[in-house]
């Protein structure tokens, strides 16, 4: 597919919810109606994409109403990968309808079909023992307390006094729903695809598969999704103008390019901490080391500059010399 000139667009978590914003349904929507917007200057670049996105605020919410329906209601509560699905669904049929809008207010009719994904972990995988994923909002110390002790949940502090849930975060090792995607691509279609990282399963004794008690990052199951779809472009689109080493210092210095050996050397040097730029940049090492092109490029940067950023006129450019 890479004649096809194939991006996978890798949406962080302000594409569809804002910080400074409650999270409503509407809210969202005209969110994901401004992101729709900057995507589609890529397909009138001539290029096809693959968007996929992460949830962190959306299922920490979801687990939340979970636990709250529960409680008022005696509602046996949903398993962790049924409200991951459940999410990704709601999420891909927003992200899908303000896509489809969008193109047809440009004049064209091609389909946006979002595709709930399962993607296998490896149930050894360390991040079992202990969790590094941070999901939902922040809490109090009052909170944060009553959550270990009522719902034993591992917590971090994020910032002064405040807290946020931590779970596992196993690496992707295969995603099931490849193929049906790579049909779809083939055929025209946009796709929508491992959202929020991807339902997390694993197969049990029986060879079957099952959920597990997990988020998968979206950013390291994007680069595994460019992999195998041959993408020429992994991008990932978040708040930052840059990837930045020294970050927060004096000596901060914005990276207009990096080689991959550089962003493995940085990475091992404690440069790209676990909580923010390190799984972007881990996606970039892995979707560089596997890609089959030797002019494959993964490009970091603003969502709201996603054309700027493809042009290479703002953000952060990892090649593999």
């Amino acid at each position: 597919m890479a004649d096809r000139h194939l991006i996978v667009t890798a949406l962080g978590g302000n594409a569809i919810s804002r910080p400074d914003e409650e999270g409503t349904v509407e809210q969202q929507f005209a969110n994901s109606r401004i992101t729709a917007h900057q995507l589609h200057d890529l397909i009138d670049m001539g290029y096809d994409i693959v968007i996929t996105h992460g949830n962190g605020p959306q299922i920490g919410n979801a687990l939340i109403r979970n636990r709250t329906a529960a409680t008022v209601n005696n509602t046996k509560p949903l398993p962790m990968p049924s409200v991951a699905a459940s999410v990704s669904g709601g999420m891909g049929y927003m992200i899908a309808q303000t896509m489809m809008n969008e193109i047809y207010a440009r004049g064209s009719t091609r389909i946006v079909t979002s595709i709930v994904t399962t993607v296998i972990v490896d149930r050894t995988d360390p991040t079992f023992e202990v969790p590094t994923k941070p999901i939902g909002g922040l809490m109090t110390v009052e909170q944060a307390k009553q959550a270990m002790g009522a719902e034993d949940w591992t917590v971090k502090q994020v910032r002064p006094g405040m807290f946020r849930r931590l779970v596992p975060s196993p690496r992707p090792v295969e995603i099931i729903e490849t193929d049906a995607i790579k049909t779809l691509v083939g055929a025209g279609h946009l796709v929508v695809a491992c959202g929020g990282g991807g339902v997390p399963v694993v197969r049990n004794a029986q060879h079957e598969l099952e959920g597990i008690h997990a988020v998968v990052d979206k950013d390291l199951a994007s680069a595994l999704l460019a992999v195998s779809l041959d993408a020429s472009m992994l991008m990932i689109l978040s708040n930052v103008d840059h990837v930045s080493i020294d970050f927060g210092t004096p000596t901060q210095q914005d990276i207009e390019h990096m080689t991959l050996n550089q962003a493995i050397q940085w990475l091992e040097e404690g440069q790209f901490p676990a909580g923010s730029m390190g799984p972007k940049v881990q996606g970039a090492i892995y979707f560089l080391q596997h890609a089959t092109s030797p002019d494959a490029e993964v490009r970091i940067g603003p969502l709201h500059h996603a054309a700027d950023v493809c042009r290479g006129v703002i953000g952060t450019r990892i090649t593999k010399e």
